[in-house]
C-alpha cells in the first residue's frame, strides 16, 4: 500500500515509524528544505513514552533527555501551591521526559533514515492540494528547489502538516485561521544551575498570562556545567489584537529583561536567565474548534493537524505521537483502508477534542489559578481530584498507562502484518 505523509515534524516522522513498524512503507513530504535542530523545550508524558519505547527508541531518547521526577506550582512569590510526582516515582512504568525539541526531532529523523532509507523523506515540497480518484488519491506539491509542480499518486493520504495544515484547509475551507487567547509565550532556553531539586517542572503565578515555567532539558551538572534550562514567560496582549503576529518574532534581551522586572521568584534569578539566553522569540498561544470529523475517504488528520491545542497540561506532542502509533494499528487491522481511516478517527477524536476543550478552560493548570485566585493553596484533596480527572480524560493515568494492552503490531518474516484480536487488542477498542 502506498502511503503519504505530509509533514515531517515530531509526528509526521512518529507516524513513518509506526507504519513502518506495522509492516507498510511510507514516504514523507516535507514543506521545508532542510530539517534542522530548532524550537525549544517539549515534555513527552509517560503514554507517549511508551509508544516510542515500543518503537524501540528507549535508549536514543533516554541520551537526549531528562526525566523530571516532580511538578511543582508556585505562587507568584514562588512558595509552594501543589506539587505531584511524574514519571517513574508517580507509579508508571515508563519515565516522563523533558526534551530539546530540536533534539528529538533529529533523533526520529535519524530513525526514520535508518529503517526507511533516506529516500523515503524529501524535503523542499510544499503541500498545494489534492484530489481523491477512484483508485486512491493525487497529491499535489510544489518542488521548492526548482519551483516546478509534481503530482503523487498514492493509496492513502495522512496530513500531519500542523496547525496550519493545508490540507485541513481544503476539507475546511470555511474554518479561519487559529484562534488565539491573548496570551503570548515568550521562550528561551539558557544555561543555568539547576532549579529546586534539579528534577522539578516549576510552573508559578496563576492564570494565562501571568505564568512563568521552567525546567531543565539537558544535564550539565553531571560534567561540573550548568543544566541546560527551558523558560517560558507568559505576557497577556489581548484578544482584540489585529492581526495577530504570527512571525514569532525574536524578543530583545532589553525587552524580556523589562518583561521579567515585576517578578520575584527567590530560587531564580530572572534577569541572569534571560541574560543567558542565546536568542528568545515570541509564540502566540493558539488552538482551533474541535473538528467534527478527520478522515474522508482515503484522507485524515493527524497531530496537530487534527487537534492544536493550548499547552496546558503538556498533552499536545504526547497525543500526536499516540494518534501515530493507533493509527498504524488500525491500518494493520482493516484490510480496507477506508474503514481503518474511519476506526481511526472513531477511537481518537472524540477524546483529543475532549482535551482541547479541557485545555481552554486551562485543564490541571486550574490548581494554580483557582489559589492565585483564592489568594491560596487549593485544599489537597480538591487539587488532586482536578489533577487526577484531567489525567483521566486524556487516559493517562497510571493504570490506563500501565496496563493498556500494546499498539504495536507483531509481524512475521514473510507474512502480513499480524493484528491483536480479542483479548490481545488495547482495552475498549472493538475487535
Amino acid at each position: 500500500m502506498r502511503i503519504t505523509v505530509v509533514g515531517g515534524g515530531i509526528a509526521g516522522l512518529t507516524c513513518a515509524l509506526s507504519l513502518h513498524a506495522a509492516g507498510f512503507r511510507p514516504q514523507v513530504r516535507e514543506a521545508a528544505r532542510t530539517i534542522e535542530a530548532v524550537g525549544v523545550g517539549i515534555n513527552l508524558l509517560p503514554h507517549a513514552v511508551r509508544e516510542l519505547t515500543e518503537l524501540g527508541l528507549a535508549d536514543e531518547l533516554a541520551a537526549i533527555a531528562m526525566p523530571p521526577h516532580r511538578l511543582s506550582y508556585r505562587d507568584r512569590a514562588g512558595e509552594p501551591v501543589w506539587e505531584e510526582a511524574l514519571g517513574l516515582a508517580a507509579g508508571y512504568r515508563w519515565p516522563q521526559y523533558s526534551v530539546h525539541r530540536g533534539c528529538l526531532h533529529l533523533m526520529l529523523l535519524a530513525a526514520v533514515r535508518s529503517r526507511l532509507g533516506s529516500d523515503c523523506i524529501r524535503t523542499g515540497q510544499l503541500f498545494q492540494r489534492f484530489e481523491q480518484t477512484p483508485h486512491g488519491v493525487r497529491a499535489h506539491f510544489l518542488d521548492r528547489t526548482g519551483g516546478t509542480p509534481v503530482a503523487e499518486d498514492t493509496d492513502l493520504l495522512i496530513a500531519s502538516d500542523g496547525i496550519d495544515s493545508a490540507v485541513r484547509a481544503q476539507l475546511y475551507p470555511a474554518e479561519g485561521p487559529a484562534h488565539g487567547n491573548g496570551v503570548h509565550m515568550w521562550r528561551g532556553v539558557a544555561p543555568y544551575p539547576h532549579l529546586l531539586d534539579g528534577r522539578s517542572i516549576v510552573v508559578a503565578g496563576g492564570t494565562p498570562g501571568a505564568k512563568f515555567v521552567a525546567y531543565p532539558i539537558e544535564d550539565g551538572v553531571a560534567q561540573g556545567g550548568d543544566a541546560l534550562m527551558n523558560w517560558v514567560l507568559e505576557v497577556r496582549r489581548g484578544t482584540h489584537v489585529a492581526p495577530l503576529d504570527r512571525s514569532n518574532r525574536r524578543i530583545t534581551t532589553a525587552e524580556a529583561l523589562t518583561g521579567v522586572r515585576d517578578w520575584s521568584l527567590p530560587w531564580v534569578d530572572l534577569a541572569k536567565l534571560v541574560e543567558r539566553s542565546s536568542a528568545i522569540f515570541e509564540y502566540p498561544m493558539l488552538d482551533r474548534d474541535p473538528l467534527p470529523r478527520w478522515s474522508f475517504g482515503r484522507v485524515t488528520l493527524l497531530g496537530d493537524a487534527a487537534h492544536p491545542m493550548f499547552p496546558m497540561g503538556m498533552n499536545g506532542g504526547s497525543q500526536s505521537i499516540v494518534d501515530a502509533r493507533v493509527l498504524a494499528w488500525c491500518l494493520a487491522r482493516e484490510h480496507d483502508p477506508e474503514t481503518a481511516l474511519r476506526r481511526y478517527d472513531t477511537m481518537r477524536r472524540p477524546t483529543v477534542n475532549a482535551i482541547v476543550l479541557a485545555n481552554r478552560e486551562l485543564g490541571p493548570e486550574k490548581i494554580i489559578a483557582r489559589a492565585a485566585e483564592h489568594g491560596g493553596a487549593l485544599p489537597v484533596d480538591e487539587a488532586t481530584k482536578t489533577a487526577s480527572a484531567y489525567k483521566e480524560l486524556t487516559r493517562a493515568t497510571v493504570a490506563q498507562v500501565n496496563s493498556r494492552p500494546s499498539w504495536t503490531v507483531r509481524t512475521g518474516p514473510r507474512t502480513r502484518p499480524r493484528i491483536l484480536h480479542g483479548e490481545d487488542a488495547p482495552a475498549g477498542v472493538p475487535t
